[in-house]
């Protein structure tokens, strides 16, 4: 979903970035040709980015932003923190799925990126990290995942162990359906916090 506070072109140099990066890499992708992509002139785009990082963060900020707008919604619909963990999943791998280009972004793109992009992206993931937590803190409040659960950890091992799942579908030229593993990596995460 758009922001009115944007014009469109920003978001078609987004669009046309993400096609760019994905098929290309990051560090090959040359600004013309994301013009191109976006259907805008080259100059266009230094209206609205200083730089070829800056387009990057900022689509990793306005993707990762509209994916935990989702999860925010579907955390507040849940009967549970099971439940919340479940859509959580379920989105993350549908999202990713559903857009091979921002799979390769997330997935391969990011991890190559210098230490200062990784250090901006890492900011915008922490919402998303931050929504993890909280849903382990309300499983052990209800009784529902183990009280001795360290939260701080396993946030982190069930956004890497999604991270991995997402990873490993890519490499092997997505043969398989990724939200047909929703059911058996949950069950996995489930064996380690659930009560």
């Amino acid at each position: 979903m758009t922001s009115s506070k944007k014009p469109d072109k920003y978001y078609a140099i987004l669009e046309g970035a993400m096609k760019v990066f994905a098929e290309n890499g990051f560090h090959k992708s040359q600004v013309s040709r994301i013009a191109k992509e976006a259907g805008v002139a080259d100059g266009t785009i230094y209206l609205y980015f200083k730089k070829k990082e800056d387009i990057l963060t900022s689509l990793f900020q306005e993707k990762l932003g509209e994916l935990v707008e989702k999860f925010n919604r579907a955390v507040d619909e849940s009967s549970s923190a099971k439940d919340a963990l479940r859509k959580i999943c379920e989105i993350h791998f549908s999202e990713l799925e559903n857009n091979i280009h921002m799979a390769y972004l997330t997935q391969i793109e990011l991890r190559q990126s210098d230490l200062e992009l990784r250090k901006e992206i890492g900011l915008a993931l922490k919402r998303y990290i931050i929504l993890i937590e909280n849903i382990l803190e309300k499983g052990k409040l209800d009784g529902s995942f183990r009280p001795d659960l360290d939260v701080k950890l396993v946030r982190l091992l069930i956004f890497g162990g999604m991270d991995e799942v997402v990873t490993s579908w890519l490499i092997s030229g997505q043969k398989y359906s990724l939200t047909a593993q929703v059911g058996p990596t949950l069950d996995f995460f489930m064996h380690g916090i659930e009560k």
